[in-house]
């Protein structure tokens, strides 16, 4: 899944933040392993650990979900063929875990998504869980973990997870395709909306955690977060999977929501992970049903009030064959139907821009196709 703070295995000197700096050169974390290890029993096949996931559910409906699941264990699968086995535990058998599914139930509405939780304490990606099981999982279902050291970004980057961050991902199907591209957009505004919500209802200072398109999350000019969603086509449906990665408590190699509130705030008070998660999808659940039902463009313009472009300026680099490369700047507006960036050139001219798949950064490789 897409790991905001994580440091790419390619060259990192490729990260850049939007101001144009690079990131500092994170140090390379130790690898977590969880202090439930022996409690919980981390089965060894030689020297291959085994996966340990702990199920969790809202309400007995889910719990009979949750049982169903584990007896059906061998059929789930992860990537990579140094996984021995996936261990699954319920909450009932786990005696400790360090995220507290009676917090995150306590505080989750949402009564579509997020109600049947999987919880690892060490995994190669979220992502991967509940992509390769996404017939064996109830739509909605989410995995949290503490660690993964198989994380997904764009492009099929590579990324690192230290300990601190909010990992997870989780399913949902789609029918109409034309809506689809602007999925990414209703998780990235859910993100933004919770962490809102959640400063006003704990009384901390606001953050001002803001989207840059497509799918990245900025706090103070610089990346706390990120948001991946991939999708297959079955059976008239889209089966879709969203991951999301946020800097809760890690500084590095960045900087994360803890650190920024505890130098405006003299409380004590932190966000939790499980708050976080509970909130997202308590908004998530909101948004996405005006998605399905009234389009993006009931959304649009809180999603335009949050992102960090309304009124930016872009130079298009363009060469026509035969001629030298002309620097073209335009304007950005807003976004295209089919969710691409709307900008106008100094004539007001309409065009939407693309990227051209070669540059990391989405605005460092625009194209232009002019609207009629």
């Amino acid at each position: 899944m897409p790991l905001a703070l994580l440091r790419p295995t390619t060259a990192a000197s490729a990260i850049r933040c939007l101001r144009g700096s690079c990131l500092p050169s994170p140090r390379r974390l130790p690898v977590y392993v969880s202090s439930l290890a022996s409690s919980l029993g981390r089965a060894m096949d030689g020297n291959r650990p085994s996966t340990l996931l702990v199920l969790s559910g809202k309400s007995p409906r889910e719990d009979d979900l949750a049982r169903s699941l584990k007896c059906r264990s061998e059929t789930l699968k992860l990537l990579g063929e140094e996984e021995a086995e996936i261990r699954i535990l319920l909450r009932s058998e786990a005696d400790h875990s360090t995220f507290n599914p009676q917090f995150y139930m306590g505080a989750l509405t949402a009564s579509r998504f997020g109600r049947l939780l999987i919880w690892s304490p060490r995994i190669t990606s979220t992502h991967d869980l509940v992509s390769k099981n996404f017939d064996e999982l109830p739509v909605g279902t989410v995995c949290v973990a503490d660690v993964q050291y198989k994380g997904r970004g764009r492009a099929k980057n590579v990324w690192e997870s230290p300990v601190g961050c909010l990992l997870f991902s989780f399913t949902l199907q789609m029918e109409d395709g034309h809506k689809l591209p602007l999925l990414q957009y209703v998780v990235s505004l859910a993100v933004t909306e919770a962490i809102k919500e959640l400063c006003q209802t704990k009384g901390l200072p606001h953050l001002d955690v803001r989207i840059k398109w497509p799918n990245d999350l900025y706090l103070n000019g610089l990346k706390v977060g990120g948001i991946l969603c991939t999708s297959t086509y079955r059976s008239k449906k889209f089966n879709v999977c969203a991951g999301i990665g946020l800097n809760l408590d890690n500084e590095k190699p960045t900087t994360c929501l803890n650190a920024v509130l505890r130098e405006t705030n003299s409380a004590s008070i932190c966000l939790r992970r499980e708050d976080v998660l509970a909130s997202f999808f308590n908004k998530f659940d909101y948004l996405f049903k005006i998605f399905l039902d009234q389009g993006f463009q009931s959304l649009e313009e809180l999603y335009c009030e949050t992102w960090l472009h309304s009124g930016q300026k872009v130079v298009i680099v363009e060469k026509l064959e035969g001629q030298p490369e002309e620097n073209v700047i335009v304007t950005v507006q807003g976004l295209t139907s089919s969710g691409y960036l709307l900008a106008t050139d100094e004539d007001n001219k309409c065009y939407e821009l693309h990227p051209d798949g070669n540059s990391f950064d989405f605005f460092k490789g625009l194209v232009r196709r002019k609207l009629e």
